[in-house]
C-alpha cells in the first residue's frame, strides 16, 4: 500500500489503525464473525483474519502498533547536509551535466556519509522529505521536428 505522505503512516494514522485492531479484538472476545467485523470496520477479511490469529497467540497486546515499518538511514541533520551538497549541483561532484539522478544522489550519500543505501531507499528518503522527480517543462532546444516526423512516418508503421 502506498501512502500519500510518502514515507508510510503518520503517528496519528498508526494510532487510528491500532484502535481499529483493538475494536476487532473486543469483537473477537464476543465471538463475532470475521466477515461481520470486516464489514463494520471497513477493512478486508484477510486483515481481520490476520489480526485474529495474532490475538489468539498474544491477546490484545499482539494488536498493538509496532511503530514505523522502517526508520530512515539518514537523520534530519544529515539530510540537511545532503541538501546543501545537492544545491551545489552535479558538476561540483564531478558530473558533466546538471541532472541529479537517484544513482548520483546515492553516490553522494556513500561518499559523504559512508552509507550504502539501495536505490529504493534513496528514493524513499527523498520522497519522505518532499522531493519528487522532475520532467522538463518544455521540449529540448536540440529536438529536430523534421527528423521526428520522418521517423513517425517511415519507422513507426513498421514497428507497429
Amino acid at each position: 500500500m502506498r501512502y500519500a505522505q510518502g514515507g508510510g503512516q503518520t503517528t496519528e494514522r498508526r494510532r487510528f489503525r491500532e484502535l481499529i485492531r483493538y475494536e476487532a479484538g473486543e469483537r473477537f472476545e464476543r465471538g463475532d464473525k470475521t466477515a461481520v467485523i470486516a464489514r463494520d470496520l471497513r477493512v478486508s477479511e484477510r486483515s481481520v483474519e490476520r489480526w485474529q490469529r495474532a490475538w489468539r497467540e498474544g491477546g490484545m497486546d499482539a494488536l498493538a502498533s509496532t511503530g514505523p515499518a522502517k526508520l530512515p538511514k539518514l537523520s534530519d541533520g544529515q539530510f540537511a547536509e545532503l541538501e546543501k551538497e545537492l544545491a551545489l549541483g552535479p558538476a561540483e561532484h564531478g558530473w558533466e551535466d546538471q541532472r541529479w539522478t537517484v544513482a548520483r544522489i546515492r553516490a553522494v550519500i556513500a561518499f559523504k556519509f559512508r552509507l550504502d543505501c539501495s536505490m529504493a531507499a534513496v528514493w524513499r528518503l527523498l520522497h519522505r522529505h518532499g522531493w519528487s522527480w522532475q520532467s522538463p517543462a518544455r521540449r529540448a532546444l536540440e529536438r529536430d521536428e523534421h527528423a521526428v516526423e520522418l521517423w513517425k512516418k517511415d519507422v513507426w508503421p513498421q514497428v507497429e
